[in-house]
């Protein structure tokens, strides 16, 4: 299952829309290693000024790579994070995760690129 879901913001669901709020309450969570990490990049985005951020961490286990995959994987997820932190989010792998300032298109474009896939491709994370 991708997120525990409390059974009160279940029974909102059912009856209509959740806010984002909502939502984000429940990422957080449900997905703490993948939400800590998210928030660790934005705010270095944020202090840094740069265009871009990369996560290079390899999550420490299976249970931290399974977060990462549900939050990148799910559109609705995704797309919720990525309003919440006014940035374009992106993914290569379970600890290549980027977050792009929304004016960062070169970057962004680079980063999603063939090229940038294969280049990021490492022997020691063929299970990742």
């Amino acid at each position: 299952m991708s997120l525990t879901v409390p059974v009160s913001l279940l029974e909102k669901a059912q009856r209509g829309a959740v806010s984002d709020d909502e939502f984000v309450d429940c990422i957080r969570e449900s997905l703490p290693y993948a939400w800590s990490m998210v928030e660790r990049l934005a705010k270095e985005l944020n202090v840094t000024g740069a265009p871009s951020v990369q996560n290079l961490e390899v999550p420490p286990d299976d249970a931290a790579w399974g977060e990462v995959f549900r939050l990148v994987g799910s559109d609705a997820m995704r797309g919720t994070v990525q309003r919440y932190f006014g940035v374009r989010m992106a993914f290569q792998n379970c600890c290549k995760v980027g977050l792009f300032r929304l004016d960062a298109t070169e970057e962004y474009e680079a980063f999603i690129s063939p090229r940038a896939q294969l280049l990021n491709q490492d022997p020691s994370l063929l299970n990742c």
